[in-house]
């Protein structure tokens, strides 16, 4: 993505959002001034992404201290939504929780703390994508790498350069991507819309293919190593992420190639044990029903997320560090 466009800024009076569900059709923003407006583009995935969503998490605030002209009441209210607009996304609640300390400061107190939140992710993608290259060119060797990648995890999905597409982009500049393959995302095709639409500005040779062709990529031999992001990681190594993960974890399991995981510190949640401590949101049954797609009055099953257990993990990639979850090494006990 051109470094010119940014996914999350504050305009002084509003949160500019890089509205998302535009791409890959145009460019166009939305000016979230109330908390009314920064939740509904929350829930629509306007902005999305876990690191993105901390970031607009702590600009929450603001919105929430300006709203509320002094009510200590309605502001703790405001804020409280936002924290609360994605269950799944422990980076929402961070974003909102990291700030809310110096909310007893004033507005320009809490913006300026989002704004280091948000420089502070921008350079811990560029380490996370240099960490995770290198990991993956000490198994694969000196020679083009096959990336498989499912959803969004770029820059649009942070405020700059991206975690799991960080370190596609990392691989392209050292002239080490052979070809990536996108998994198109369903229900709403973040892959298709939006990893496509980066990897295509990046000049990164790439095929969208649909979800259910990911195991077959995989076990056809055509993919050296997965890559994605994560919504939240538990602390013994259990990942949420999009739906269609574990599908593509199994597939590389059996197949004997890495799976990893490219996330910041944030998104490690360790106050969750494990997987099945994880709220997974469910998404509108309408996402998955309509005239010609299903019969009326058919019902539809609609997790925006799933779980993958650390045994699938080959490494979870941090602006820290690389962890070698499957071999042992888990978020709680690297901490």
């Amino acid at each position: 993505m051109p470094e010119d466009l940014r996914t999350v800024e504050w305009t002084g009076s509003a949160l500019r959002l890089l509205d998302q569900t535009a791409l890959p059709d145009r460019v166009a923003y939305l000016d979230a001034g109330t908390v009314d407006a920064l939740v509904d583009a929350v829930r629509r995935l306007v902005v999305r992404g876990a690191p993105a969503l901390g970031v607009a998490g702590a600009f929450g605030v603001a919105l929430a201290l300006r709203e509320a002209g002094g009510d200590r009441a309605a502001f703790e209210a405001g804020a409280a939504r936002v924290r609360a607009a994605r269950p799944t996304a422990v980076n929402l609640a961070a974003g909102v929780d990291r700030v809310l300390p110096l909310a007893a400061e004033g507005e320009d107190a809490v913006v300026a703390a989002a704004q280091a939140l948000l420089e502070e992710d921008v350079r811990g993608n560029r380490a996370i994508g240099a960490f995770g290259a290198d990991w993956i060119l000490a198994r694969t060797g000196d020679r083009p790498v096959r990336v498989l990648t499912h959803c969004n995890a770029g820059a649009l999905a942070t405020a700059g350069w991206g975690t799991a597409l960080g370190v596609v982009r990392e691989l392209h500049a050292r002239a080490r991507v052979g070809m990536v393959y996108a998994d198109e995302t369903r229900p709403l095709l973040q892959g298709s819309r939006l990893t496509a639409w980066e990897l295509q500005r990046a000049g990164v040779p790439f095929r969208v293919q649909a979800d259910s062709a990911a195991a077959g990529t995989i076990m056809g031999g055509l993919v050296d190593v997965a890559v994605i992001g994560a919504d939240r990681i538990a602390a013994n190594g259990d990942t949420a992420n999009k739906v269609g993960s574990l599908g593509v974890a199994l597939a590389c399991a059996a197949a004997g190639i890495p799976l990893v995981v490219a996330a910041p510190w944030s998104t490690v949640d360790l106050a969750t044990p494990g997987g099945d401590g994880i709220p997974i949101e469910l998404r509108a049954e309408e996402e998955l029903l309509g005239p010609g797609v299903a019969p009326a009055g058919a019902r539809a099953h609609n997790p925006a997320f799933d779980v993958t257990p650390a045994r699938l993990v080959s490494a979870l990639v941090t602006e820290s560090g690389v962890l070698e979850v499957s071999a042992g090494t888990t978020p709680a006990r690297a901490r």
